[in-house]
Parts: C-alpha cells; structure tokens; sequence
C-alpha cells in the first residue's frame, strides 16, 4: 500500500513515510492511492474477535510495510486492559430499537480523539525508525480542545519525541483547559493563541511546510510531524471503530450481513466523518454520512450547496471542538470525489487561502449528494435535545454528541430514513458539565467545574469519569500566552533552540 499527496499525485511514499512526514512537502494531505476492500464474510468473521484483533486486521490492509508483529505491538500497547474502561473499547450504547450510541470517549482523556491518539505514538516511533532514525520527532498540534490532551497523553514521555500544543486562549471549556496546561511529562508544552482554532490550525500549517523553520530543525536533528488528523496515522485508526459498530449491529441482530446503516457524526475539521467514508469506500454497509455542524455551520452550507466559504461569523459554542471554519480533512474528500485531480484540489485549496471561498463542479456536488446528507443545531436545540434524550431515554450526552443526536433527529423526520443508525458520541459529558446541566436544568449553579461535576453526577446518577475527577489535585504547568504572528517563535523557545 502506497500513499499520495492531494496536491500531487505523482508522489508515491509508504505509511512510514505518510505517518513520520504528517503533511506532504507541496501542503497537502496524504491518502491511500487505493482502498483496500473488506468482503461481508470480512465483516461477518470479525463478529467474535475483541477489538484489538479488529483493529489488526484492518489497520494491516493500510499499513502494509509494518510487519504483523509491529502491529500487534502498536495494536496491543494502545488497546490493552485498563485503557478503557469499557472492554469492548468503543460499545454501542442502544438508545431506541434502531438507534445505537457508538461511545467513543471510554478512554483515559474522555474524548474520542483517545482512539487513535492512544495508538499514534506507537505507530510514530515505530514509523519514524523506518523512515527517519537519525531524528528526534517534534508533535506540533493544533487543537480546539479534546486532540490536544489526547495528544498530550499520549506522548507523554514518549523516546525520541517532544511535543507542543497551541489552543485558542478562549475557545475551550475549562475543564479541557485544565486538562492541557496540567500535562505531566518531560517532552510537553503547551501555549494559548490570542486567537480561535482556525488561527491555531493555520499557524500551525505555515510553520510546518516553512522550509526555513524544517531547515533550522534539520541542523538541531529535529523533524516536525503532526497528532492531528492531517496525519494519516490519526485518521487510519479511526476507520477501525466503524467497521467495529457494524459487526456489532451484526452480532445484535440490528442488521443482517449487507443491510446498510447510517452514520451521524458531529464534526468540525471532518476527520471523523470522513474515517466513516473510507469504511463505506471499504465496503461496510453504510448508506447516508449525515454531518452534524453546530452554529459555524460551514460544512452543511458546502455539502448543500457545493460553495465553501470561511468569510461568515465565527461563533464561540457550547460544542468548542466543533467551533472551526477551516475542514482541513475535506481536502481528501475532494481528492476522491474529484477522480484525483491534484490540480483542481490545488486551485480549491488556493482559493480558501486567497479568498476564503471555492466552490466544486457539479459532478464533485453530485458525488457528494449520493453520500452525505447535513445539518446543524444550535446551542438551544442542542440544550433541548440533551434535556430530552436524558428525560425520554435516561442517557446523558455531552454537548456535541447532543448536536449529533438533534440533527439525527431531524433528519429522520423529515425523510422518513429510518434506517438502523450509528450517532457517534465524541466526549464525556463531565467535560461540558456547566453546559450539560443549563440544559437540565435551565441555568447552572455559580461554581467551579469540579463542584458542577458533582452536581451533574448526584442529580443523573452517573459517575465522574476518574481521569477528570483526579485532576483537581494537580498542578498547572502551562500558563503561556502567544500572538498569533508569534507562533513560530513559541516553537523555538518551548524547543530550546
């Protein structure tokens, strides 16, 4: 298996490569040159297997110059006993008799970005000795609050890494805040932006296709790569719990083998999604992608309409990971849809830069038609809809999950698609606790978050998840502050070079 750029389809490089690099030299993303396929006896085979051994068998098909006995390593380093704490690591939670929760958020950060930031670095190391084994491997990140303590946890202590968060100073819940700037181990840093994720996200982009900044890392045997999910090796494990929630629709008897579901994901940077649409391009059943957006609503306008335009308002949510104007991850999406055609992804590409906006040809739009189906849902129908699911159903979702389960709604009631679903569920709701229970309740009480916690746990009976409560006991390591034309220099300073 071989990988290519989005913006150059002449190159060809292995998943060490792809993984190690995280971004091509030319600014674009790496993708598969070609998707392998599972057959439904794949899918009907993998019924008794544990995660782990799901998540080998499909990560083999991609990454096909690691050996079986990397992967089982990487697999099993990531996945092991005590992780997570569900043992079928990412479960279905049943809502209504045709409505599953996929619960990705049962590992030690509490937010789905844990699938594959637990796996990353083990993917990484072993990547980087095959493709870079005279360099130290710097993690730049970008995040708009649960990648970057994923990330962090990730990589804590990691050999031969260090890594460095930005996050928008204002653009985070607390709880995700206290999360990063408590980060134990020696290779972190993390620094706010006076600015939103967009800014961070792009900041982070310029420094590393900056051939003066790759050089002055080269000369202290340093090379950048990324924990985002521009990195293939963020996006690969993410098309595992996918192909996972449908065998376990199997083994529930919600599908028989070929029977179609949808999936409704909440995204703000499309990673999620589109890991759901390279498991249909794989051949898992799925019929509809339907893309839940929160009031930056980009994404829906685009599927929609075939026009993406960053130049509207930006609004700070209760749904803060959702909060982005810039789906870097489209780009790959388009580099599919379009036949690869780098030259027109490039032109996209050029004119988001340029001008803010792009708008596909018609066959792209169609393409996308006959797949995606999108919509959005405000803080006040998310509100109601967390208020609703916990009344009528006594399930408790976070505020993005609340997105995903409004728009999931919708959607059904106004196309009568009532196929079996798959909502993904991207966070706890104890990271959103304030949030969580003004929709409870109509307002929250003045208090801190752990005190909120509390609250939130004594009224729904539910418990605070122990990665979260621990963190009242530790102390905060991170308080910097940096202007976004300042970023680069921050990566210097936090280097030490």
């Amino acid at each position: 298996m071989l990988y290519t750029s989005t913006r150059d389809k002449t190159l060809r490089v292995t998943s060490s490569e792809a993984i190690t690099r995280g971004i091509s030299a030319d600014g674009g993303l790496f993708v598969p040159c070609d998707i392998p396929k599972l057959s439904l006896q794949d899918l009907q085979d993998m019924i008794p297997m544990s995660y782990i051994q799901r998540a080998k068998k499909i990560l083999s098909l991609y990454l096909t110059d690691f050996t079986p006995e990397e992967i089982d390593a990487c697999v099993s380093g990531a996945y092991r006993e005590g992780k997570f704490d569900s043992p079928k690591v990412a479960p279905l939670h049943r809502l209504t008799d045709n409505v599953d929760i996929l619960e990705l958020f049962r590992g030690p950060t509490c937010a789905f970005k844990d699938m594959a930031l637990q796996l990353l670095p083990y993917l990484l190391t072993t990547a980087s000795k095959k493709a870079a084994p005279d360099k130290q491997i710097v993690i730049l990140v970008a995040t708009s609050g649960d990648t970057g303590k994923a990330a962090l946890e990730g990589f804590k202590d990691v050999p031969n890494t260090r890594i460095l968060v930005f996050y928008p100073e204002n653009g985070v819940s607390p709880m995700q805040k206290l999360q990063m700037c408590t980060q134990e181990g020696d290779n972190v840093a993390v620094c706010a932006i006076q600015g939103n994720f967009d800014d961070a996200q792009s900041g982070v982009k310029r420094i590393f296709t900056d051939e003066r900044v790759g050089q002055k890392l080269a000369e202290n045997g340093l090379m950048f790569s990324s924990a985002n999910s521009i990195n293939w090796g963020r996006l690969v494990p993410q098309i595992v719990y996918y192909c996972s929630a449908y065998t376990d629709l199997l083994e529930s008897g919600t599908v028989k083998a070929g029977e179609p579901m949808n999936v409704v994901v909440p995204t703000g940077n499309f990673g999620n999604i589109l890991a759901a649409y390279y498991a249909r391009e794989m051949g898992v059943p799925i019929d509809r992608l339907i893309c839940a957006s929160n009031e930056n609503n980009v994404l829906t306008d685009f599927l929609t309409s075939g026009t993406y335009d960053r130049n509207r308002t930006f609004y700070t949510t209760a749904s803060p990971s959702m909060d982005i104007l810039i789906s870097s991850n489209l780009e790959r999406l388009l580099f599919h849809l379009s036949g690869e055609d780098d030259t027109l992804v490039r032109t996209w590409m050029s004119a988001l830069s340029k001008d803010g906006t792009y708008t596909v040809t018609a066959d792209v739009l169609d393409k996308i038609r006959t797949i995606f189906s999108a919509a959005a849902a405000d803080d006040d129908k998310t509100a109601g809809t967390i208020r609703k699911t916990y009344e009528t159903y006594n399930y408790l979702s976070d505020t993005h999950t609340g997105v995903a389960i409004a728009v999931c709604q919708a959607y059904r009631a106004e196309t009568g698609d009532c196929k079996p679903t798959v909502v993904a569920s991207t966070a706890s709701p104890y990271k959103f606790a304030r949030s969580v229970l003004t929709a409870l309740n109509g307002k929250a009480p003045e208090a801190d978050d752990f005190d909120l916690s509390a609250i939130l746990s004594e009224q729904t009976g539910t418990k605070i998840p122990a990665p979260l409560a621990s963190l009242r006991d530790k102390t905060v390591r991170f308080t910097g502050s940096s202007a976004i034309a300042d970023m680069e220099q921050r990566v210097y300073d936090m280097l030490g070079i």
